[in-house]
């Protein structure tokens, strides 16, 4: 009877623990499991900050591994010009502003800013300080590497309606910080284990590379795979104004060589890049004369002609439209910067 009675006991106790799991509230499973998401994605944002503080321990910007660039900032920057290639960016600590011509996009730690053309642009750190500093990376992406995960996919043509602006802001999702996150590990392994990140590094690049194709900005990434669409002619364009900088522009030509008429170029071309050729092409040279004027010591009316002005006042105009100064105060001002920051 004791015996029995156990065992009707037991049943019971099992009926009302199977109950009690039947009926637990859809909604209440799905808060635990995005409380244990949230909680998981906090995990890798503060590894994310540790391993790059730990990895770069002054500011400035190294690469360690091929591709992938580490940044470190402990104060807020003024607007920096530089040209970007096909890049995904993420921040862990702080914040930045990047234009493009117009245009502005700023993103933190829970976005990712993806590149899919080789662009001058103006970029800002807007969050940073000693306490926490700024911390990014930015992972190089290989046309050729995106269109051999693009092949793997499964994926042969792009979206009809995907943007094809060559610059956006997403939000960074789990999977995809947890692949970033391995990425930083492989710097860690880098005396104890060097064979390692040859190996590994590949593996996480082409996860990244087929996340990114499968989310949000997938469109934009498949664009600087494929032929389909005007991307490509347009990342051709690029590559030759980069190339022919200091070299006068003929838009009929390069239109001619691409395939297209020149009103269909320009809007083409604006589209991808947010600058008409011609305000590209200034860029470039307005950037380089700075470096040469910094890195080569040269006087305003050398770095002008090297980069293609013929009229020196034409170019201290423009110079001083995109950077706010003249030429050579511009220099000077850098370089006093520069050793100020040297001697903290």
């Amino acid at each position: 009877m004791i015996v029995e009675n156990a065992c009707l006991i037991l049943q019971i106790l099992q009926m009302s623990d199977r109950e009690t799991r039947e009926e637990v509230p859809m909604n209440v499973m799905i808060h635990q499991q995005a409380e244990r998401e949230a909680e998981l994605m906090q995990a890798n944002h503060e590894e994310l900050v540790e391993r790059i503080g730990r990895a770069l321990r002054e500011d400035g910007t190294v690469q360690l591994l091929q591709g992938l660039h580490l940044s470190r900032c402990s104060l807020p920057l003024k607007p920096v010009h530089s040209v970007l290639e096909p890049s995904v960016c993420v921040i862990a600590q702080g914040s930045k502003e990047v234009l493009l011509g117009d245009s502005r996009y700023r993103y933190d730690p829970s976005q990712y800013l993806l590149a899919t053309v080789e662009l001058p642009r103006v970029s800002q750190v807007l969050e940073a300080s000693k306490e926490r500093p700024y911390l990014s990376l930015r992972l190089e992406l290989a046309p050729t590497l995106v269109s051999s995960v693009l092949v793997e996919a499964g994926h042969s043509s792009p979206p009809g309606h995907a943007d094809v602006r060559a610059i956006a802001v997403s939000p960074l999702d789990g999977n995809l910080l947890d692949a970033f996150v391995r990425l930083v590990r492989l710097l860690d392994r880098l005396l104890d284990s060097p064979a390692e990140a040859p190996v590994l590094l590949p593996l996480i690049t082409r996860e990244i590379i087929y996340r990114l194709l499968m989310g949000e900005q997938g469109g934009r990434l498949r664009h600087l795979a494929l032929q389909g669409g005007y991307t490509p002619y347009i990342a051709r364009a690029v590559g030759r104004l980069r190339q022919d900088f200091d070299q006068p522009l003929h838009i009929e030509e390069l239109a001619r060589e691409l395939g297209m008429s020149v009103s269909g170029f320009h809007h083409h071309f604006k589209a991808v890049t947010a600058m008409s050729p011609l305000q590209f092409q200034k860029r470039l040279r307005l950037q380089e004369a700075r470096r040469l004027m910094l890195g080569e010591d040269l006087d305003a009316a050398s770095a002008a002609y090297r980069v293609g002005y013929h009229d020196a006042s034409h170019f201290n105009r423009e110079y001083k439209n995109l950077f706010g100064v003249p030429p050579m105060r511009d220099v000077q001002r850098l370089r006093e910067a520069a050793l100020e920051s040297a001697g903290r």
